[in-house]
């Protein structure tokens, strides 16, 4: 089996799993909503999947590279685009997210980062990836399967949190885009991105 397949079949066993693990039902079987442990242990876990997931290539082609300082500025993009996901996780709760805190808030965040997207992790995440400025097959593989990955994810993140919180989700729906945002720069998401 060549890398590239390995490495598929393992990003796609590695969805499954990590999507598994975060559905209602496999929270209840396993009481994860109530034990304190399981938002940390859930993360750890999908830490090491992913890093599996990561080892299979020994050496990954070159497809291209961005030549001098433009690389440079694409690194310095990436940590900006860093700065901004941290910032969109603080909104929502760090230590929530991490598993160090319970979920404690019975509303969902509409403000700052996602003001202008509904799903500014995703976003983040895949510009992150589409920013890399030495692109190797293994990454370029990474960065479409975890597109898809993002955007399935969001759809059935959506459906729960449409049953969770009702009307006005769903009216928020219709003022947010979904993770491409059509203001990237919108001012207020800026200012609040200042602030943290």
């Amino acid at each position: 089996m060549s890398d590239k397949t390995n490495f598929i079949l393992r990003f796609i066993l590695f969805a499954v799993v990590h999507s598994l693990f975060a559905t209602a039902w496999a929270k209840k079987i396993l009481h994860g909503d109530e034990r304190q442990g399981y938002r940390l242990f859930y993360n750890i876990a999908s830490l090491v999947m992913f890093g599996w997931v990561m080892s299979v290539y020994r050496q990954s082609e070159v497809l291209y590279f961005v030549p001098g300082v433009w690389s440079l500025f694409m690194y310095l993009l990436q940590l900006i685009v860093v700065m901004m996901l941290v910032s969109s996780l603080r909104q929502t709760g760090t230590g929530e997210f991490l598993g160090f805190t319970k979920h404690t808030t019975n509303s969902f965040t509409n403000t700052g980062w996602y003001s202008i997207v509904r799903h500014p992790l995703y976003f983040f995440s895949i510009l992150f990836m589409v920013l890399n400025p030495v692109m190797t097959m293994q990454w370029l593989i990474l960065t479409i399967l975890g597109t898809v990955y993002f955007v399935i994810g969001g759809l059935i993140e959506e459906k729960r949190l449409a049953v969770e919180f009702g009307e006005a989700y769903r009216q928020y729906q219709q003022c947010v885009p979904f993770i491409i945002p059509k203001r990237f720069f919108l001012s207020k998401a800026m200012r609040d991105f200042v602030k943290y």
